[in-house]
């Protein structure tokens, strides 16, 4: 095609020509007019952000927080340290127990003898025995290491200490 034709065909089509043009310029005027509102908008939303609703500006209301943080964490990590302080504490508290009461003599009415086991987590302590008669009433505590005794234990002092030590 030569460009003398292409000029005879857009002269003789120049209504169209100018109406597509003037189409596509009212699209582009609303398109930009459309972006010009989304814009406005958005500047008023950043405005307002960066004001904060009291009016404080949002740099130092974030800076706040971070400092807010920061102390929680700090407060966090005394919380844990005393955990882990009263943890090691308490595994050597005594923290099991077993009572076993029995009747010691035939001729005796109740259960008023005992005998009481009280372990730390270790399975470390006593076990404290009472043996009561008509005349007269007996004490004895026996040191108990890693569940055992170095003194021979009677059958109800050995119930007490296999009850303490079933509730790890």
């Amino acid at each position: 095609m030569d460009i003398q034709q292409l000029i005879k065909i857009m002269m003789d089509n120049m209504p169209f020509i100018v109406i597509g043009l003037g189409v596509i310029v009212l699209i582009m005027l609303g398109i930009m007019i459309n972006q010009a509102l989304k814009l406005n908008y958005m500047k008023k939303r950043y405005r307002k952000m960066m004001a904060g609703v009291d009016g404080a500006n949002l740099e130092r209301m974030l800076m706040g927080h971070i400092d807010e943080v920061k102390k929680v964490v700090e407060k966090n990590e005394q919380l844990d340290a005393e955990n882990k302080r009263i943890d090691a504490l308490l595994q050597t508290a005594i923290t099991r127990v077993g009572v076993v009461r029995f009747r010691a003599f035939d001729d005796m009415g109740s259960d008023l003898s005992y005998a009481v086991a009280l372990l730390d987590s270790h399975n470390n302590g006593v076990i404290l025995s009472s043996i009561f008669g008509r005349e007269d009433s007996r004490s004895y505590v026996k040191p108990i290491e890693k569940g055992i005794s170095s003194y021979t234990m009677t059958e109800e002092e050995e119930k007490a200490l296999h009850d303490a030590m079933a509730q790890a």
